[in-house]
């Protein structure tokens, strides 16, 4: 159960990762993905652990829910599309853009404001078409801008300064780190630079799991219900169109669920039962596969799944394997790999 006040920082260590996919490929295990996997139940106990939980990582951006949840907390009014934009990894498509600029417009504020760093869209599809028309990196188009905006109306709305607002000893940050030690009961291990300019706070793969499961079970109209509402039904404004994130909020009814670059995945229900995945190597072939399987751990119905069990290994264009979660994860007998 969650305790009302941090526990000691995870340690500083090298991770104790286990085997968490193999590629199959012709009927040979060819790589082995390592990594770590825990599913928590709704009384919020440890169902299912494998590889190292407890070690401090960088959960990247699938710490945007705690953060969004943070800049409620300090009164940033947003909800819908605009607050699910304000805790996206966004692909970097128009509609993205455009809520980008709304929220800016709001807080009196333009793209200059901006302090992350200018980008190409995350897309590629999108990518290929914007380097197609010979536009330039922006800062609007780099997947972080709407957490960004989000940040300036909230320094804005509290009479914050502006430029230093991606100093971690500024208030807003101040306040996400306080928020982060909250929902993850635990102290911050360590504070580093996330690739867009932000801090980024190291927690354990079984803190980041108990934040998303008290944002999900969090009583309706707080801003935890507000983040996770707000995501849910606007799945694509968090991440993108054409995004497996997206797909898997769909697929499972009440599911909230966040990536991050390096192999981070977690994923909570509304009755609190909850995901986190790390990939040792970053590898995001094996990222999906191996929460889907730690989400059928967690009692989602496996049919709801099995769009998610990844994409085939193709040789000469034809399937001839597979990448899939290892059997300590995936009990039930698979299908065998080409």
């Amino acid at each position: 159960m969650y305790s009302s006040s941090p526990a000691a920082a995870p340690l500083v260590r090298e991770p104790l990762h286990a085997p968490v996919a193999h590629l199959v490929r012709g009927g040979v295990i060819e790589g082995i993905h390592y990594g770590s996997v825990v599913v928590l139940g709704a009384d919020g106990d440890v169902q299912f652990q494998l590889g190292d939980i407890e070690a401090a990582f960088y959960p990247r951006s699938a710490l945007k829910p705690v953060q969004a949840v943070a800049m409620v907390r300090a009164g940033l009014p947003l909800d819908g599309d605009l607050l699910s934009l304000a805790a996206a990894s966004h692909s970097g498509e128009e509609y993205h853009l455009a809520g980008t600029r709304r929220i800016l417009e709001l807080a009196g504020l333009t793209e200059d404001d901006l302090g992350n760093v200018p980008d190409l869209p995350f897309d590629p599809v999108v990518r290929d078409a914007w380097v197609r028309e010979r536009r330039l990196p922006s800062r609007l188009a780099q997947n972080c801008s709407g957490k960004h905006a989000a940040m300036l109306y909230t320094c804005k709305l509290n009479g914050w300064s502006l430029d230093d607002y991606l100093d971690p000893a500024h208030p807003l940050q101040q306040a996400i780190a306080e928020i982060a030690e909250d929902l993850t009961g635990q102290r911050i291990a360590r504070v580093t630079v996330d690739g867009c300019g932000a801090p980024l706070f190291s927690v354990s793969l079984h803190g980041l799991a108990r934040a998303a499961a008290r944002i999900t079970t969090a009583p309706p109209g707080t801003p935890e219900a507000r983040v996770a509402d707000a995501m849910r039904e606007h799945a694509e404004m968090a991440s993108g169109s054409g995004r497996d994130v997206a797909a898997l909020m769909r697929a499972v009814p009440g599911l909230l669920a966040k990536d991050g670059f390096e192999g981070v995945q977690v994923a909570a229900l509304p009755d609190g039962r909850a995901i986190a995945v790390k990939i040792a190597d970053g590898a995001n072939r094996a990222r999906i596969p191996v929460a889907a399987a730690a989400l059928a751990r967690a009692g989602v119905d496996p049919a709801l799944l099995a769009e998610f069990a990844g994409e085939p290994l193709l040789g000469g264009g034809e399937p001839v394997g597979c990448v899939r979660p290892v059997r300590a994860l995936d009990p039930v007998m698979l299908p065998a790999c080409a």
